[in-house]
């Protein structure tokens, strides 16, 4: 497939993952039916759109850089979050919509970018793992600070006070390009407490290991909308979401994943017990406004909807 073609084909399975998760019906998130103050569904929409660019940007870069026409290390992963998350601001006035998820796609574009297919564009996920690895892995200080600044302008909440590198501290930035202190090396100190950063550094364990093979078992016995939610819960009773527990506690972030676990034993969105206690889960996150979002499993739940689009899924 010629390098544009390529591209092109990446972005649009990684668009098309971002809008099919944002559109299922996920307790405690933005639906077509629910939204939070001041950020509602077309947000995420604007937001999805916009990133696709960025997304074939990422995908061309990996794309050169598989030619050996470019470093990996001078890739950009952290400039193209930057770029994605400065032009989803523009777009949208519904405040931080999918940071998250961007920060999982990137690499995933610059990763398919690097991987060979055939004709139809089949990825070998084996390769696709690997070139992800090397993508992350290879990340510099440069990459480091165009993320911080990324955050500054996505202002996600939920950033408390880390241990080091604080995004919240003006010093970090000149600490990372003092120290030459990497994008990948800033999230393995956040791993323990950010899903997201925990990819990175597992090379994508619940994604690939977990998210992905699920989801797939379930879009053959079920609908779309059901087949993400119940994805959903299975990540979620397995994963307490790092967002909850940033922004309120690790307690009830627990608590919540426990909810979801009873939630899938019932049945989910298969059983009428499932259904009903889905409901009151979803009623009980939405009490104190978003602050019970499990974004986080959201993010991942894109991630595993990324793989299947990926790997030819098709609506």
């Amino acid at each position: 497939m010629p390098r544009r073609e390529k591209a092109k084909h990446i972005s649009n399975c990684l668009e098309l993952a971002m809008l099919l998760e944002v559109t299922a019906s996920k307790p405690g998130n933005v639906t077509l039916t629910s939204s939070f103050e001041g950020t509602r569904i077309e947000h995420f929409l604007a937001s999805a759109v916009v990133a696709e660019s960025w997304f074939e940007e990422a995908a061309r870069r990996g794309i050169v850089a598989h030619n050996n026409k470019l470093r990996v290390s001078d890739v950009g992963i952290g400039r193209i979050i930057k770029g994605c998350a400065t032009d989803i601001n523009a777009w949208q006035k519904g405040g931080n919509t999918l940071l998250g998820t961007v920060i999982l796609f990137v690499p995933l574009a610059v990763a398919a970018g690097m991987t060979p297919t055939g004709d139809n564009c089949v990825f070998n996920f084996s390769w696709l793992r690997e070139n992800l690895r090397l993508a992350v892995e290879s990340t510099t200080a440069e990459d480091a600070v165009s993320l911080y600044e990324a955050i500054d302008v996505a202002k996600p909440s939920g950033l408390g006070g880390a241990p080091d590198l604080d995004v919240n501290d003006p010093a970090s930035k000149a600490r990372l390009l003092e120290n030459s202190i990497s994008l990948y090396e800033v999230f393995k100190i956040a791993a323990g407490y950010d899903d997201i950063c925990s990819e990175w550094v597992s090379n994508y364990a619940i994604t690939f290991d977990l998210a992905y093979p699920y989801l797939t078992a379930q879009l053959e016995r079920s609908d779309l909308n059901t087949a993400v939610v119940q994805t959903f819960l299975k990540i979620l009773s397995e994963h307490p979401d790092t967002f909850i527990a940033r922004k309120v506690s690790v307690e009830k972030a627990r608590e919540v994943s426990l909810e979801a676990k009873k939630i899938s034993k019932l049945g989910g969105l298969e059983t009428l017990e499932g259904r009903e206690n889905l409901r009151e889960l979803d009623r009980h996150l939405r009490e104190s406004g978003n602050l019970l979002n499990p974004g986080t499993t959201a993010d991942l739940t894109a991630a595993a909807l990324a793989l299947c689009t990926l790997s030819g899924y098709r609506p």
